[in-house]
């Protein structure tokens, strides 16, 4: 029986590399892979699906107007699994139609992305995973201070951690830091005692 993944983790804790690492893995088999990911992802080009460590392929894009289930059934009803990265940026429908496929084709669906944003709030699509995904596993890394880093942690261009702004910002590493919550609390005191 196919299942809905959420497979999901903080900023830097290697959630593409593992899908891409995944997609590997069922091609090395000969099964056929459809790739997507978000359109609003533009980061490392419009059709290309980037790691940290330098693994990429090309993919799909999903705009938030498409209809997820209407591209697969009319393009890639052999596909032998779905793998979404960032899938934090779909939709609530798009999660849904996710899971359609799952129901009616009997197709594993395996979704990559964030939990919560810089402020710790659900994105939608994240939000949506978690009320129905079969599976779901946390891809854990560290804070610096080495305990479990759970905050994405998003720096302005002196390196302060930012507290207000648009739930969506696209960055990496330039932008973003994983950290647990005391280090993510004692820095925004320290700003705030330097102001």
């Amino acid at each position: 029986m196919a299942k809905l993944y959420f497979k999901y983790g903080a900023m830097g804790s290697s959630k593409t590399a593992q899908a891409l690492i995944t997609k590997f893995n069922y091609e090395e088999r000969n099964m056929k892979v459809w790739l997507i990911k978000p359109a609003l992802d533009d980061r490392d080009g419009e059709k290309i699906i980037r790691s940290r460590i330098g693994l990429w392929a090309e993919c799909d894009t999903v705009a938030p107007e498409d209809n997820i289930l209407t591209q697969f059934a009319a393009h890639h009803t052999e596909a032998d699994v779905i793998i979404a990265d960032e899938c934090q940026f779909f939709t609530e429908a798009h999660i849904d139609q996710l899971h359609q496929i799952v129901n009616d084709y009997n197709i594993p669906v395996m979704c990559f992305g964030l939990r919560t944003d810089f402020l710790c709030h659900l994105f939608p699509g994240s939000r949506r995973l978690f009320e129905v995904a079969e599976s779901i596993t946390e891809i854990k890394t560290i804070c610096a201070c080495g305990a479990k880093a759970t905050i994405n942690a998003r720096l302005d261009a002196e390196m302060r951690v930012v507290t207000e702004g648009d739930q969506i910002m696209l960055g990496g590493n330039d932008r973003y830091v994983a950290m647990c919550h005391k280090c993510w609390q004692k820095r925004i005191k320290e700003q705030e005692k330097q102001k």
